[in-house]
This record gives C-alpha cells, structure tokens and sequence, in this order.
C-alpha cells in the first residue's frame, strides 16, 4: 500500500473516530428509529381503525363519516344476521372515489356496531359469475352496471342501485352519460333495505287508481321503504283488499262512482269488526265530487272549497306566496315522532271543516291569522274579510269505533303537494316522519322506520363546534406540541455544546 494510500486510510479512521462523526451517526441511528417507529405506529394505527372503526374521530363539518344515532341504536339492535353484499372487489369499490371509500367506512361502522349481526362481502362477479344466479328475481341482463349491492337475510333480499346509495349530478349524467357524485345516501339505503329483509308479516296499503290521480310515488316508495307491503288497485274492476290494514286515495281528479264508495264503506265497516283505515287526500284543483263529499260527511268531515292562505309572517316559507306555511300538530300522532319541533309544511291546501265533532277531530291546524281564498274570486274579494280569526283545519280524521272497541279511521290531508317528492325528501320538514307516524299507528306497528340524511364531502373545514374540543385541540397543537418541539430542540443543543 502506497504511503499515499495510508494517509488517506488513516483519515478516515480518525474522521470516524472524532467527535462529529459519533455525533453524526448518531443522529442517523436516531432518526432512523424515529422513522420506523413512526411507521410502525401508522400501520398499528390502520389495523386497529380497521378492526375498531369506531374509535377514527369524525372532524368534517357535516360529521361525513359519523354515523346517525339511529343508525346505530337500529343496527345494535338486529336480532337476525344480515349480509350486505358488495358487487364489486374492496379495491374497485374505493377506487371509484372519496364518496365510494366514505360509504365504506359508514359500512364498517355499521358493522362494528352490530354486534356481529352485520356482515359486508366484496364479491368479484367475474370471478364468481354464479353468484347473480341466486336472485333471479333481479334483471340482470339490463341493470349489471347499476346493481351495487345486495342485502340478505335468509331468503330474503333487497337490491341497492347506484341511485339508491349515491346523490349525483344528473345533469352531466343526461348530457355525458358518467357520474358526477354529490353525495352519500348508503346509510339510509342500507338501513331501510335491512328493515325490509327482517321483517315478516308486512302490514298491507292499498293504493287505489283509476280516477285520474296525481303521481303518488313518493308515498309509494317511503311505505316501501319502511317494509309495508304496497298494492295498486282499482275500484271499477276489484275490491280493497280484506288483509290490507290501510288504503290510500290520492289526490283523485274524478269522482268516485256509487260502487266505488259502496266498496270503501264495506271495507271499512269490515262487517262491523272495524280495524280499517283510510286516507284521503283530496285534488288541488277544483273538483266536483258529491260521491266523495258525501262519503265525508258520514264521517263528520268536509272538503272546504278555495285554498287556505296564512298571513302570521312566521308561519310563511317565501315572502312571495301564503299558501306554502307551516302548520301546528293537533293533539293526535305526535307521541312517536322522533322530532315534533320539525315542522310540517303545506302548500295549495284546502280547509277541512268539521261537521260532527262527536266523530271527527282536527290533526293539522293553520295560525288564527288564516283564511280560505275562494276558487272563483273577483276584483272585490278582500283577503281580510276571509279571516275569521279561528284555525283552519289542514288535517282531520273521523273515527268509528264498535264494541269491541276497535275502530276504523278515515284521515283527510287537504295538501297533496305536501306528500310529493320535492317536499318529502327535505329532513328540515317533517312531513315524511309525520306521514309514516300516522300509518304505523293506524296500522298497530312499531314506528321502526328512519329517515337519514344524504352525507356530503364538499365543505374543507372542520365541524368542532363543542367548546371543549375546540380548546383541547388548541392548547395540544398549539401549545403543548410547539414547547415541548422548541424544549426538545434546545435541550439537545446544549447537551452537545457542553461535550
């Protein structure tokens, strides 16, 4: 070795040996460890948030990945197990995107919550092509791409689509063709189709047709929804059902004919065992029914002609219109409504007046500042003169009771707007909890059914707005962590100063 050579060994020796080398590697070592112990922690982490869902800490500002309250009491709950079947691998379903991977992280708290009734299976259906086999019932020669997922419990089972579990844009869907998600709405798509799977002996709702009625769907779908049991039928060519415990006439545009009533008054008398009950929502155009208007007053009620408008300036939702307000609760299906302070909302509505108080009561009432606007007004009609100064009647219902004392009921809405789809799917109105409360307890069923808002990710901030939190999270990010960073940084400085 040439003396060169073993200078610069030498060199190296001695840099190795010196102060800023052990210093050095020291540092490496260091953060070396810090690096894997960070990294073990964060896959710890995972696998405990994967195993515990529950403990991740919801911070978004519309609690995107928190589940409902109801959500949880329904599903800690189940007595029966329940499979949500996912079409699709667990790597496809979050690639799809943020609202994809937040609808699986509301499935496993679901799960985690279920005290092992709930079960979430990701199936590959071109690996498992057999598995559509076993729901014939489903069409799958046209809806393969929109099917997402299916909910089982023993033979039964309910289909969820895209639509059902996502909000989009379906204006770019109409132009393009391609979804632009908005919104989760797999909690209550899920929740509703595990009510239906468990449920036996569904409680029967005729809806009856044939007379020119308006688009009652929306009621369709939410007694669907929560597990009832939906008939259409007509009265010109059949009867009510005998096992239908409710029948439903919507918004007819024609009279009933004589037959017809003759049958809705047989059904409801039930050979004198009662135990039926009917709601009637009336036309908001001005109909001529003396069929219909006869029927009613045998059970103490009548349809007042003209719209009801509201003048008390709190009651009214738009400054331009008083005939779309707010109504107060009588004293009748309230008890198991899980929020009376919601209000029910109305609009086009018309005045149901009382004829036989010892048979019918009000259930929906206007302010005293109300009145009726008449169809056929003219230039010197006065809005003032039409306020009496009483409440007007939005909802009603007559009762006959025999002597077992079970009753039959026919309930009178005087809206039908107030059922349709633009105003049932507002959570801020109660509309569609108060229409469900009244069928359940007409019905002698438990008000199982929940209503649950869509989730959306688009607002950054977070959404701690406890007092408590809010200084917990600033004194440790903004204090403690910071001092105790800068406390750190000095002490090791002037240790190696000193050496």
């Amino acid at each position: 070795m040439s003396e060169e050579n073993k200078m610069k060994k030498g060199r190296l020796k001695a840099l190795l040996k010196s102060r800023k080398a052990r210093h050095g590697s020291i540092s490496i070592v260091i953060t070396a460890v810090v690096i894997a112990i960070v990294i073990v922690i964060n896959i710890i982490c995972g696998l405990i948030n994967e195993k515990f869902p529950d403990i991740a800490i919801d911070l978004t500002s519309g609690n995107s990945f928190a589940l409902h309250d109801e959500t949880v009491d329904y599903v800690s709950h189940l007595d029966k197990t329940v499979t949500v079947n996912i079409l699709m691998t667990k790597n496809d379903f979050e690639s799809r995107g943020n609202y994809f991977v937040q609808a699986k992280k509301l499935l496993e708290k679901m799960k985690s919550n279920s005290n092992g009734k709930l079960k979430i299976e990701y199936i590959d259906l071109t690996s498992t092509p057999t598995f559509a086999s076993k729901y014939p019932d489903l069409d799958w020669s046209t809806a393969a791409n929109n099917y997402i997922s299916i909910v089982e419990c023993g033979t039964e089972y309910r289909a969820l689509t895209i639509e059902d579990c996502f909000e989009y844009d379906q204006q770019t869907y109409s132009y393009y063709g391609s979804y632009n998600f908005t919104g989760t709405k797999i909690e209550q798509a899920v929740v509703t189709a595990i009510l239906n799977v468990t449920t036996e002996d569904k409680v029967v709702v005729d809806m009856i047709n044939g007379n020119q009625e308006q688009n009652y769907s929306a009621m369709k779908n939410l007694l669907e929804n929560n597990a009832y049991s939906v008939n259409e039928i007509s009265l010109a060519t059949g009867d009510v059902d005998d096992d239908a415990a409710v029948a439903i006439l919507y918004a007819p545009s024609v009279d009933l004919d004589e037959s017809a009533i003759t049958k809705l008054s047989d059904w409801l008398d039930n050979d004198g065992k009662y135990g039926k009950s009917l709601i009637y929502v009336p036309c908001a155009d001005k109909v001529d029914t003396p069929n219909l208007d006869d029927f009613l007053n045998e059970w103490g009620m009548k349809v007042n002609e003209g719209y009801v408008f509201e003048t008390s300036t709190d009651r009214l939702l738009s400054g331009d219109s008083s005939f779309a307000f707010i109504v107060d609760y009588g004293d009748y299906y309230t008890d198991n409504l899980k929020n009376p302070n919601i209000p029910v909302v109305v609009t086009d509505a018309h005045d149901i007046l009382i004829n036989d108080d010892s048979v019918a009561h009000s259930l929906l009432k206007t302010s005293t500042k109300a009145g009726v606007q008449p169809y056929d007004y003219d230039e010197d009609w006065d809005y003032r003169d039409a306020i009496t100064g009483e409440e007007l009647n939005i909802g009603a219902e007559g009762i006959k009771t025999g002597a077992d004392e079970t009753s039959s009921r026919v309930v009178v809405f005087g809206s039908f707007t107030m059922f349709n789809t633009t105003v049932m799917q507002y959570n801020s109105f109660n509309n569609s909890a108060y229409f469900m409360n009244v069928i359940n307890t007409v019905a002698d069923r438990d008000d199982t059914g929940i209503t649950i808002e869509s989730k959306s990710m688009d607002s950054g901030e977070l959404g701690i707005t406890d007092l408590t939190t809010k200084n917990i999270l600033f004194v440790v990010f903004i204090i403690i962590l910071p001092v105790g960073i800068l406390v750190t940084g000095m002490v090791m400085w002037l240790r190696r100063r000193n050496k």
